[in-house]
């Protein structure tokens, strides 16, 4: 079985990412190709497309949101995405509620979720929801009714200048089977990050590994990693080769590259984890050659650049220069 360096691995995850080069495709497509974006920072997908996607601009995600091809909704690691409106419903069959939860799952009356269905087909708040179920909805029972009833973010409440209370909406649906809806779930995922380990994809869904194993036993381990462990992929994906050159580029907060995976040595050194992962705050961060190499934030209207270590003048200049381009897409 081939063995894949650490560097074969990081380029394979880069081109499943659109971040070896940005690719002309529409919206939904790139949403559907990456898997999909964290949220829970309204800006963070915005910024997420325009470094993966060629002239990206934000009403092209707004005119997606507004047209419910693109989703805002709690999903993996019970934390918000934006997806395909398809990828929706396969990962929230999949993921099910959210796996903070645990045992302490509440019981929902079918009744008052199929109330709560009805009542979200116009924008609702989650006050207003409660006042529906007569229920002070505390944070157990708000996650498990937003996921069963499958109430997703109403679009302006994901907008890149969005202000006020989040307002949320009923998407009808017709669920998957959760078996096949798993099975699906890894796929994507791999797709969008394989070649990946077991333990890889239960740290991007959130979900234990013995809830993937079924999925995975339909699978053979494609490759071995530097450390003998198994890894998966999707038939006929492809493995860039090692030294292909890789652009610099920037992510916004919370991007799923960083996150998706148990070992992230792909893509961060141990060292820099603590510099990036703040708690539950992940910054914003540049790459050189693939790995992180730095956080950025803006002040002032300026995108202004933290490299972990002092940069070769040619890199520096190619850092500037798209820290210039971020800034003017920015205004």
């Amino acid at each position: 079985m081939r063995v894949l360096t650490q560097r074969e691995l990081n380029r394979a995850t880069l081109a499943r990412q659109l971040l070896l080069e940005r690719k002309n495709v529409g919206v939904v497509p790139a949403l559907e190709r990456v898997a999909g974006l964290q949220a829970q920072y309204p800006p963070a997908p915005y910024v997420g497309l325009w470094t993966r996607v060629a002239a990206f601009r934000r009403e092209a995600l707004e005119k997606a949101l507004l047209a419910h091809r693109a989703v805002r909704a709690v999903l993996m690691r019970g934390t918000i995405h934006v997806v395909s409106r398809a990828d929706y419903f396969t990962f929230a069959e999949a993921v099910g509620d959210p796996p903070w939860l645990g045992s302490r799952a509440p019981e929902l009356d079918e009744r008052v979720i199929e109330a709560v269905g009805a009542f979200g087909r116009e924008p609702r708040t989650r006050a207003e929801i409660a006042a529906l179920v007569e229920s002070a909805l505390e944070d157990r029972e708000w996650y498990a009714l937003r996921t069963r009833a499958r109430l997703v973010h109403a679009p302006e409440s994901g907008f890149w200048g969005g202000r006020g209370r989040t307002r949320y909406l009923t998407m009808p649906h017709e669920p998957p089977a959760t078996a096949g809806a798993r099975t699906a779930l890894v796929r994507r995922y791999l797709a969008a990050f394989g070649p990946a380990t077991r333990a890889d994809v239960a740290e991007w869904s959130g979900l234990r590994m013995r809830d993937l194993d079924p999925a995975l036993a339909a699978m053979r381990p494609r490759f071995r990693d530097e450390q003998g462990r198994d890894l998966y992929d999707v038939p006929r994906a492809s493995v860039p080769p090692k030294d292909v050159r890789v652009p610099v580029r920037f992510l916004p907060r919370f991007d799923n590259l960083l996150l998706a995976h148990k070992d992230r040595t792909r893509i961060i050194a141990d060292e820099h984890r603590g510099l990036v992962i703040d708690g539950g705050w992940i910054k914003s961060t540049f790459l050189v050659d693939g790995v992180v190499a730095g956080i950025w934030e803006v002040e002032d209207g300026r995108v202004v650049c933290e490299p972990f270590a002092p940069l070769p003048r040619t890199v520096k200049r190619e850092v500037e220069d798209e820290a210039t381009r971020l800034q003017a897409w920015l205004r």
